[in-house]
């Protein structure tokens, strides 16, 4: 198993390490696109067209905002994949209203298992301030919770700042 989770504020460049790593790994890469298809927002639908130009065009991407376990368990011997991003997944299963803490130990008991290279992009949210609605309060308390909790299992951890990665957990890649 080598599961490395790259986690940074806002445009630290998170993807961008990610997808560096996932071209160096020599295998073929699994691109797993969490992002919902927000209708109505033009921006957002900018944001991930951009995601999509950027990426090899020999990537296969798959695009699934809940069934996470579901893609990775399916992932042959020879293929990398990148999770962009938990924070996006989070939201997702908090939108079905399903039991967080029940999907992120089946995302963990999951990566545990894999044999395969995995890179996971996820926000930090936890360094900013408080957000004023409880909403907002329990999506950052969740998300500092699903990062611990994948941290645990990765292998490898990075925290991404302005575009420079800081290993947090295990070697320097």
């Amino acid at each position: 198993m080598s599961v490395t989770l790259i986690v940074g504020g806002a445009r630290s460049g998170k993807s961008s390490r990610a997808e560096n790593l996932a071209q160096q790994s020599q295998f073929d890469v699994v691109y797993i696109a969490t992002s919902p298809h927000m209708q109505g927002d033009e921006e957002w639908q900018q944001r991930i067209q951009k995601h999509q130009q950027e990426r090899p065009k020999h990537w296969r991407t798959v695009e699934e905002n809940i069934d996470l376990c579901g893609v990775l368990n399916n992932l042959k011997g020879d293929q990398c994949a990148l999770v962009d991003c938990l924070t996006l997944w989070l939201f997702n299963i908090m939108s079905e209203e399903r039991d967080i803490a029940v999907e992120i130990e089946r995302l963990c008991s999951c990566l545990g298992k894999l044999e395969q290279r995995v890179l996971l992009v996820s926000n930090e949210l936890g360094m900013g301030l408080v957000p004023e609605q409880k909403l907002g309060r329990d999506f950052r308390d969740q998300q500092g919770r699903l990062n611990q909790a994948v941290a645990k299992v990765a292998a490898h951890v990075e925290f991404m700042v302005a575009g420079i990665p800081m290993v947090l957990k295990g070697e320097n890649l």
